[in-house]
């Protein structure tokens, strides 16, 4: 099995050169740091304690914020590297100035790049994040005996199901894992059946994600327009879902004249096909990017540009999740929760369902299954009782998983 998969993957690393291109020419992909992915790297990497972890975008990444920002303080940890796969993540990273750590793009995972990644950067111990299994990655980190930590794991009922097809390589994959801190107790019974070694269950991670004031304000000319405004906010929409709220905005009109729908697209990508689907309602859209003067007369604003999402989560009082009207699993909406807003989604939230069922029994977060009834829910108020029950919850699960990470970087230190 393991060396099917290495053919499949040295196929995609010979047609690569054209994959890179279209990414380039789509702005998904860094057209000079590319060659991050090929093992090629373009920092510098220091002499000693060194520890890497792995996310695969965004919301993996700004998960991991508040404990880059407790190592970064380490004096034994000389260097930290954060490795990623998506273009908006390292644009991320980048906003948080950190000292000691350093971002390069996820090499392919095939063995020759595994290797030489490893190679050059030497980490003491590699924490990977939530989903991101890759087979020769692993395998290269055991035979370098370099301990495997995945954090903050989440496998869903689906992925499990997968994995047990092909059951003898997918336990020994997983079994090149040292330690798993799962999300959610589904996880954790998913893990111990896949034969990794040692399981705790700490909790979700995303409950204390990074709050920076700093990476979240909204520059003075746009809050007073929104402030003119009745808004609510649409994030992480896939296709079609653009359409539905479009549909709940032009609902709300009938009873609010000051409405503004705030749409946060999860690929940027398709803004151009977004606004010829909304014109065609009639509506009138304008686009972040363009910085507009005045949205008196718009109806839809569209977030087209990365790194945005907090600042409207923040502002806003009512978000709807997207990726949860189409069947993707949903969005995490511990974010938006963070700071006050009511939550709503469509039925398909299997991605997130420990975290929606315990919004559900706060009555945090609501399900709805059509624009009109949507709109009947909306509010334009925040509930600040949200914030400090997701706050508490948050500190609490740190402080777990960041005394769990001390003990095993420091032993591990100790030894090298």
């Amino acid at each position: 099995m393991f060396f099917l998969y290495q053919i499949i993957i040295t196929t995609i690393v010979i047609i690569s050169p054209i994959i890179i291109i279209i990414r380039i020419l789509k702005k998904k992909e860094h057209k000079f740091r590319f060659k991050e992915k090929f093992s090629l790297s373009t920092s510098k990497k220091l002499k000693s304690n060194l520890i890497w972890f792995h996310g695969s975008s965004v919301g993996e990444i700004m998960s991991i914020i508040p404990l880059i920002k407790y190592f970064e303080k380490k004096k034994i940890i000389n260097q930290i590297l954060i490795t990623s796969s998506t273009l908006s993540s390292s644009k991320i990273i980048k906003k948080f100035k950190f000292k000691k750590t350093i971002h390069q793009f996820y090499p392919i995972d095939q063995i020759f790049f595994t290797n030489k990644f490893l190679n050059y950067w030497k980490p003491n111990m590699a924490i990977f994040i939530e989903s991101e299994i890759w087979p020769c990655m692993f395998r290269s980190l055991n035979f370098k005996n370099i301990p495997l930590v995945l954090l903050n794991a989440r496998i869903t009922k689906k992925t499990f199901q997968r994995w047990m097809k092909i059951k003898i390589f997918a336990k020994s994959i997983f079994n090149y894992i040292k330690i798993s801190f799962p999300q959610n107790r589904e996880t954790n019974s998913y893990l111990r059946k896949l034969n990794i070694k040692k399981v705790k269950f700490i909790g979700n991670l995303k409950f204390a994600e990074n709050n920076d004031d700093n990476l979240s304000k909204i520059n003075s000319k746009l809050k007073s327009e929104l402030n003119k405004k009745k808004i609510w906010v649409a994030s992480s929409t896939h296709k079609n879902e653009e359409i539905f709220c479009a549909k709940t905005h032009i609902e709300l009109k009938k009873k609010i004249n000051n409405i503004l729908t705030i749409i946060i697209p999860r690929h940027i990508n398709r803004v151009s096909e977004i606004k010829n689907d909304i014109k065609k309602l009639n509506l009138k859209v304008a686009c972040h990017s363009n910085n507009p003067s005045n949205l008196n007369s718009i109806d839809i604003y569209i977030v087209d540009t990365f790194g945005e999402t907090k600042k409207f989560h923040k502002f806003a009082s009512s978000v709807f999740l997207g990726g949860s009207i189409i069947d993707r699993g949903g969005q995490n909406p511990l974010e938006a929760a963070r700071y006050g807003a009511k939550i709503f989604h469509g039925p398909n939230t299997d991605n997130f369902k420990d975290v929606y069922k315990l919004l559900k029994s706060l009555r945090i977060s609501k399900k709805v299954n059509s624009p009109k009834e949507l709109a009947s829910l909306i509010i334009f108020r925040k509930n600040k009782n949200t914030a400090k029950i997701i706050k508490n919850i948050g500190e609490k699960i740190l402080k777990k998983t960041i005394k769990e990470l001390d003990k095993l970087i420091i032993n591990e230190l100790k030894e090298t």
